[in-house]
């Protein structure tokens, strides 16, 4: 047997001994922040304090009271720094008034409908509309109708598709009605918009969300309604076709307003300047508490850190936690911190954000193409004893989208994804909703994938091909 191979073969064998040791101490530190985690549900406790705020939508003062609350629960888990950096934010307000009713109806007679004013919408006329609508379910149907709809009320009627097991793919088969609807019925001469909730449940709650405008195109009022209404708008359409609705909200845009991302960290010992970020956002719609989306993310950020520091788990990289401002009406946050100056002498590795609920983790998704993802791969066994099987291709997250733009590896949290639309964007987002257990566990995944990933960092392949652009 030659020299060179039998070195090779020992070299081979160290190295898999060196492995298997370092998985094993990973696996231990995995142990100690489950046990420490399900032990204080101490997520909860931070949820639980910021959900007394009342909703945190941008602007308001209650989003800048969640500042203050999230700047001194950081300062008081004692993290290496902590700090805030300015965020400039539209300032967009609901108004007093929001109400919709089926009128003069042969069948039903007056018939009041749930809605709420979509984000960024204009207001009505001071007296409302008065209006026959016409149902379409999309765009497509929408064209073919064309000119028809001049003067009246476009009803976007088509419901997130039931045959997904993954309910996000359900919604973003059918958001862009929410999003767009406004500006393909105005092409067409519509006088205003009424959108289906995005949410697999039949109940007389409005879901709200953001919409848009395009230059050119007139502006015309757009709100959601709930799917109890949009069933019975519906039905009601299918007796009488020249169906009337009046609808009135006031809702207007002021100056925009300064705000903050709240952000904490945990020191690298020995590559302080590169950064394993785990992320949420700090707002929430104005209609609702916020709990899942992103209270929980938020919560389970805190938590996270507090977790390692607490274990003294000083990895080699840092772990840095930040709660961006206003996901919600824009990514403010995101583009403020990946374009600020504090990050010209900071190398972001890796960016894991959770914004898809507290509900029960399933592992991770990893935005980026196959061998980025298989590599990620690797660290299924640190998750597998609890329950957490998946590593796969998918989203990150919306705030860390302009960090994906420069070259950052983008991870999101995976939680089960079934209830979470039940209360998305919704007054039903409420701390009640959320399972004390499942909240945590996700807090301890997120706490253990970082530390890990601060001390390992990445390999060079990923390094030099995705960092270096």
């Amino acid at each position: 047997m030659q020299y060179w191979f039998v070195s090779l073969l020992a070299c081979l064998v160290i190295f898999s001994a060196a492995q298997s040791q370092q998985n094993e101490e990973y696996l231990e530190i995995g142990e100690k922040i489950l046990h420490k985690g399900l032990v204080e549900e101490g997520a909860y406790t931070f949820l639980e304090k910021l959900l007394e705020v009342g909703p945190r939508f941008a602007g308001t003062p209650e989003k800048a009271a969640a500042v203050e609350i999230t700047y001194q629960m950081l300062k008081d888990i004692g993290l290496d720094k902590v700090w805030l950096e300015p965020v400039t934010v539209p300032r967009w307000v609901r108004g007093d008034v929001e109400e919709a009713k089926i009128v003069g109806s042969q069948r039903i007679g007056d018939e009041i409908l749930s809605i709420a004013a979509l984000g960024g919408s204009i207001a009505t006329p001071q007296e409302g509309i008065t209006a026959p609508v016409v149902e379409v379910h999309s765009f497509e149907e929408l064209e073919e109708l064309g000119d028809s709809v001049e003067g009246k009320i476009v009803f976007f009627n088509r419901p997130m598709d039931r045959r997904h097991l993954n309910t996000f793919a359900a919604y973003s088969g059918a958001v862009n009605q929410r999003s767009r609807g406004a500006i393909e019925a105005a092409k067409y001469g519509a006088i205003g918009v009424l959108v289906r909730s995005l949410t697999l449940r039949i109940d007389d709650y409005p879901h709200t969300g953001g919409m848009r405008y395009e230059d050119g195109i007139p502006q015309i009022p757009a709100a959601s309604i709930s799917t109890k209404g949009a069933e019975l708008l519906s039905e009601s359409l299918e007796f009488e076709n020249d169906l009337h609705v009046y609808m009135r909200f006031t809702p207007e845009m002021r100056d925009s307003v300064e705000t903050y991302n709240v952000i904490g960290e945990i020191t690298g010992t020995e590559y302080p300047d590169e950064i394993i970020l785990i992320g949420a956002h700090l707002d929430s719609w104005d209609i609702t508490p916020g709990a899942h989306d992103d209270g929980a993310g938020v919560a389970q950020v805190i938590q996270g850190l507090k977790l390692l520091h607490e274990l003294d788990l000083r990895p080699k990289r840092t772990v840095r936690g930040v709660l961006f401002a206003n996901e919600e009406f824009g990514i403010s946050g995101g583009f403020a911190y990946a374009e600020s100056a504090e990050r010209d002498n900071e190398e972001h590795l890796i960016a894991i954000e959770s914004d898809r609920g507290g509900f029960l983790p399933l592992g991770f998704t990893v935005d980026n193409e196959d061998q980025v993802v298989e590599y990620f791969q690797r660290y299924t066994y640190l998750f597998e004893p609890y329950g957490m099987h998946q590593i796969i291709q998918g989203f990150g997250g919306v705030d860390i989208i302009p960090l994906r733009e420069q070259g950052t590896i983008a991870i999101g949290l995976l939680p089960d994804s079934q209830r979470y639309f039940d209360v998305h964007h919704s007054a039903k987002d409420t701390l009640e909703t959320v399972n004390p257990r499942e909240l945590e566990l996700g807090a301890v995944a997120m706490a253990l994938f970082a530390y890990v990933l601060a001390e390992d960092g990445l390999p060079r392949f990923i390094h030099e091909e995705y960092l270096s652009n």
